[in-house]
């Protein structure tokens, strides 16, 4: 009995040991993707290097096994498979069959994100500080001042969401002219053009769209949604013409 449970306790060892990986899965499997993502994040923040797995599993990561690691996943409710070194090699091998539409891209340091908001906005305004707060991804807010003022290369990440870079205010006046928050929303950003030194807020905004072209010259990644995509092409495309009409900043717009 006590030779059977020795065996026993060898192979649990045995086991154990070779454990060496954590597949952290992002297909049906994995209870919450987005706390998934906050965890390759910590994982960075914390000098640990993680692979992850494009296409595989819906984009899994894989890392070293480290207890504190796991407890950490474990906090955070992310699900993940503790995986021998010879499982993880024989996905690394999958992976790079090229008839497979898969690639592992190693991550290495932990990005510092900027997040391109206003400081009157709610918090339901913007998906993006909604998304990153609860993954528990540290951000920075940052507006028209901070941009204007240089702070932008200190940055890796920026995020564009609800922004009209043309200072057409996404053309809501129509429908809304007569809102409050809209009312607001231009009295806002007409203040800030004028304390920044800009007779019109589609001056000021051109602006700031220049200085984010040059951001992702320079090497800065920039992701984008809703109105922040097209508005910022449109603006720098724009340049020295105006093209807003008299109820946007008191004058016509240029001609044809």
């Amino acid at each position: 009995m006590k030779k059977l449970f020795f065996i026993f306790c060898l192979f649990l060892f045995s086991y154990q040991a070779s454990a060496t990986y954590l597949l952290i899965p992002m297909d049906d499997a994995q209870k919450n993707h987005l706390k998934a993502y906050g965890i390759a994040y910590w994982t960075l923040e914390n000098n640990v290097e993680i692979e992850w797995l494009l296409n595989y599993r819906g984009g899994s990561f894989l890392v070293k096994h480290i207890k504190t690691l796991e407890e950490e996943l474990l906090i955070r409710g992310v699900s993940f498979e503790v995986i021998a070194d010879v499982k993880a090699s024989v996905i690394l091998q999958e992976i790079a069959d090229p008839e497979i539409n898969m690639d592992v891209v190693k991550l290495e340091k932990a990005p510092k994100i900027a997040v391109y908001s206003p400081k009157n906005k709610q918090p339901w305004d913007d998906a993006v500080t909604l998304v990153l707060t609860y993954a528990e991804i540290p951000y920075d807010v940052l507006y028209d001042d901070e941009i204007i003022a240089g702070k932008l290369p200190l940055y890796d990440w920026l995020h564009l969401h609800h922004e009209d870079f043309t200072g057409q205010y996404g053309k809501f006046y129509s429908n809304y002219k007569d809102a409050a928050w809209y009312r607001e929303q231009v009295r806002y950003n007409e203040d800030n053009a004028a304390r920044l030194g800009f007779k019109k807020v589609s001056q000021l905004k051109l602006a700031v769209a220049k200085n984010i072209k040059e951001f992702t010259t320079g090497g800065g990644f920039l992701f984008a949604m809703c109105s922040g995509t097209d508005a910022l092409d449109i603006a720098l495309a724009a340049e020295g013409l105006d093209i807003c009409e008299a109820m946007y900043d008191g004058d016509g717009s240029t001609p044809n």
